[in-house]
């Protein structure tokens, strides 16, 4: 078997790019095959905000990200377990990767306090006090039904200095150990078993990412995270920290860039071989009227790298009062097909929730074709 189809526990590499380290895989989850590279969108809280999850998976999401912090918050544990998981609970069918809290630890820093057993937080709304640790972080990604989960990490701010973001990674790397044993004694024993995937840090020391990269990579995870980016670095830092801890990645394991989400970021990102994505841009940006289009002419490497081959328009903006086009003529999202420019600029002006949800259709519905044009390169 060639080492480009070579299948490895849960995950197969069907081609490589010629031209670039992009790939075709196929990564094998509990709740079905997700096809790499792949977009996930944000679910928070067992919800894509504004669609069904029936919507979803029409417009050809085949997995989302839930964040296992939020749900302890609401709905809690205990309505999830008398679900049956979230999957049920959401009416969704497709995967689903569960954050471990990790990006909690980052941005709210005011609310929380961490030492090397663990992460106590305060919820700011209600005063409930959580406690995360790698061990039941493990317990609650089981009980949520988690089909890839995230260990527990330390995510330093891009404003730590060096000795800050070293302790974060010993503590990250001590975290994951505890974590995959955890994993191995509730979960790793079941025929059909999530997905146990760790994470690396080290913000922009190219130092501490090596140091990071090597201590995960040792401990034979399934799948492989970088995280600890796209948190207020510039993107030039952004991608040499990448191209740091691309080297120690195991080619025949999955590879996931935690929360980068420019369309031309992505392209990049996939060209140098990561896999999976999430980010909050497509349906966020669609809550504030703006939307992705694609410009004319075929889509080929070149152009997809030069970074030229979408616009974005302002659909508030008064040039579209008239204008009886569709957002893109050529796209076939539902929005698209049903309703004109005039109409969502119309809908954004009087604050009807119904824009932002047509928004958000073809804003994702954008995302999941680039990704399925750039599957075709591959």
């Amino acid at each position: 078997m060639s080492k480009q189809k070579q299948r490895i526990d849960n995950f197969q590499i069907t081609k490589k790019s010629k031209e670039y380290s992009a790939r075709l895989g196929k990564i094998f989850t509990p709740h079905g095959i997700v096809r790499t590279p792949n977009f996930m969108p944000i679910g928070t809280r067992g919800v894509v905000r504004l669609l069904a999850s029936e919507e979803l998976k029409e417009l050809g999401a085949e997995i989302i990200l839930a964040n296992t912090y939020h749900l302890l918050l609401n709905p809690g544990i205990s309505v999830l377990k008398r679900a049956k998981g979230v999957h049920n609970f959401m009416n969704w069918s497709g995967a689903i990767l569960t954050d471990s809290g990790g990006y909690q630890v980052f941005s709210l820093g005011k609310w929380r306090k961490i030492t090397s057993e663990g992460v106590k937080f305060r919820d700011v709304n209600s005063g409930q006090e959580i406690f995360l640790t790698p061990e039941n972080v493990i317990e609650f990604q089981k009980d949520i039904g988690s089909d890839i989960i995230m260990v527990l990490d330390e995510c330093a701010p891009y404003s730590s200095g060096y000795r800050e973001v070293k302790r974060a990674v010993y503590r990250t790397t001590d975290w994951a150990k505890r974590s995959k044993k955890a994993f191995a004694e509730k979960i790793r024993k079941k025929k059909k078993r999530p997905l146990l995937f760790g994470i690396i840090q080290g913000s922009i020391y190219p130092d501490l990412r090596k140091i990071s990269a090597e201590s995960i990579t040792e401990m034979d995870f399934d799948g492989y995270a970088v995280g600890g980016l796209t948190i207020g670095e510039p993107i030039k830092e952004t991608r040499e920290a990448i191209e740091v801890v691309l080297p120690f990645l195991p080619y025949n394991k999955p590879r996931y860039l935690m929360g980068l989400g420019e369309p031309a970021q992505l392209v990049w990102a996939i060209s140098q071989g990561i896999d999976i994505f999430d980010c909050v841009l497509p349906t966020r940006n669609a809550r504030h009227g703006l939307l992705y289009v694609f410009k004319k002419g075929s889509i080929s490497w070149k152009k997809l790298l030069e970074g030229n081959f979408y616009q974005t328009l302002r659909i508030k903006n008064s040039s579209f009062k008239f204008d009886q086009k569709p957002i893109d003529k050529n796209c076939s999202c539902p929005t698209c097909k049903n309703y004109s420019r005039s109409y969502l600029h119309h809908l954004f002006r009087i604050k009807d929730p119904l824009g932002q949800r047509l928004a958000t259709i073809h804003n994702l519905y954008f995302y999941f074709d680039l990704f399925a044009k750039i599957r075709r390169l591959i």
